[in-house]
């Protein structure tokens, strides 16, 4: 299993999972200021209408990730529609830019999303380290180069995505033990040789790389 960690802090052990108004008013007043629609500023609380609206003019399907080991490319599966408009939000506001590949584990998972830095950490309370419901498919599994969201495990019955980490799958053999535990909501299409190249740096017992693997993701179709 696989977890995330709620704030990156190197060198801290990481477990073996996945871890991540309309006002009342019966007078009409002529300086009365409108509401705002449910999902125009993005908070814990509007997710899901947030990104529904979003996804809408926001078709994007294909990015790319670049690393000093190569390219990634990731195709993004429209039938997870929340889950594919919060990475291309996350991509445009270039939140990813500051990221790196924080786990490493060779022949599992490599996964990325947070880093220690600052702005990092700002762009995560900005929008209120929100989080994600589950876009669970029977058809979409953990196999080689599944693309799919971290999330804490502890005290999270209902398996809500982390919105900022994610991670490949490393194994040829898949990670099937995590579906239904995790979104699978794209895959690898191309740069399995970079993962490979990744999946080979020094990592301390946290499996944090020594050397921080950076990361810049764009998007490209």
């Amino acid at each position: 299993m696989i977890s995330i960690i709620a704030c990156a802090e190197k060198k801290k052990e990481l477990p073996k999972k996945i871890n991540t108004i309309l006002k009342d008013s019966t007078k009409i007043k002529p300086d009365i200021k409108k509401a705002e629609k449910s999902w125009d500023s993005l908070h814990s609380n509007n997710v899901e209408a947030f990104f529904t609206e979003y996804e809408k003019t926001n078709k994007e399907t294909k990015v790319m990730i670049t690393t000093e080991y190569g390219k990634i490319k990731l195709r993004l599966y429209n039938d997870t529609p929340i889950h594919r408009a919060n990475f291309i939000f996350l991509t445009k506001i270039k939140y990813f830019d500051t990221t790196v590949f924080y786990r490493v584990a060779k022949n599992f998972v490599i996964q990325g999303g947070n880093s220690d830095d600052e702005y990092t950490m700002k762009q995560r309370n900005k929008y209120g380290n929100y989080l994600i419901k589950p876009e669970f498919l029977a058809h979409r599994k953990h196999k080689y180069g599944a693309l799919a969201a971290a999330r804490h495990w502890e005290n999270n019955p209902d398996k809500l995505s982390s919105p900022f980490e994610f991670y490949m799958v490393h194994s040829k053999n898949g990670a099937h033990h995590l579906n239904n535990q995790h979104t699978v909501f794209g895959e690898v299409i191309s740069g399995f040789s970079t993962l490979d190249k990744i999946a080979e740096v020094e990592v301390g017992p946290d499996e944090w790389p020594i050397v921080d693997v950076k990361m810049k993701v764009e998007i490209i179709e």
